[in-house]
């Protein structure tokens, strides 16, 4: 059995987070660091969908831009990271900007396996934007009680 540390409020954290994030997306920073030309990067993370059926649990996280070669996924004790990178691309020397709302750089999502996911037969694909993760299931044998002998 793994053990997962108990966060009561992660929910909460998460949910607090998407709404300063939507609220961000809807007013763009002015502004930002000396020599960025006035534009400002902040974090962000791929917006995903988790499912399952009978066989396997499903991740969908949108990476629109994302080359699947700045994308990696990897598995370690019972948590799954989606990282990479989404790179800001060259603008042009005479070229004005406007207003910028999408997000670039570094990013990373973590999903705590359950107990019954094949680490060892997960599999990605990556298409249109789309990256999705496929987690087999592992087939759970239901433990009978025995009889313990008392010597």
């Amino acid at each position: 059995m793994r053990v997962i540390k108990w966060e009561p409020f992660r929910d909460m954290d998460d949910m607090f987070n998407r709404f300063v994030a939507d609220t961000l997306r809807r007013f763009p920073m002015q502004g930002g660091a000396p020599g960025n030309d006035g534009l400002s990067s902040r974090e962000w993370a791929p917006l995903a969908d988790v499912s399952e059926n009978d066989g396997e649990y499903v991740i969908k996280a949108e990476l629109p831009e994302v080359r699947k070669e700045d994308v990696n996924v990897t598995v370690q004790d019972g948590v799954l990271t989606l990282s990479g990178e989404r790179k800001q691309e060259q603008r042009e020397e005479n070229e004005r900007v406007h207003r910028i709302e999408r997000f670039y750089g570094s990013f990373a999502r973590r999903f705590a396996l359950p107990e019954n996911a094949d680490e060892q037969g997960i599999r990605a694909e990556c298409r249109d934007g789309v990256i999705v993760i496929r987690i087999p299931k592992q087939k759970q044998v239901e433990q009978q009680p025995r009889q313990i002998q008392i010597q």
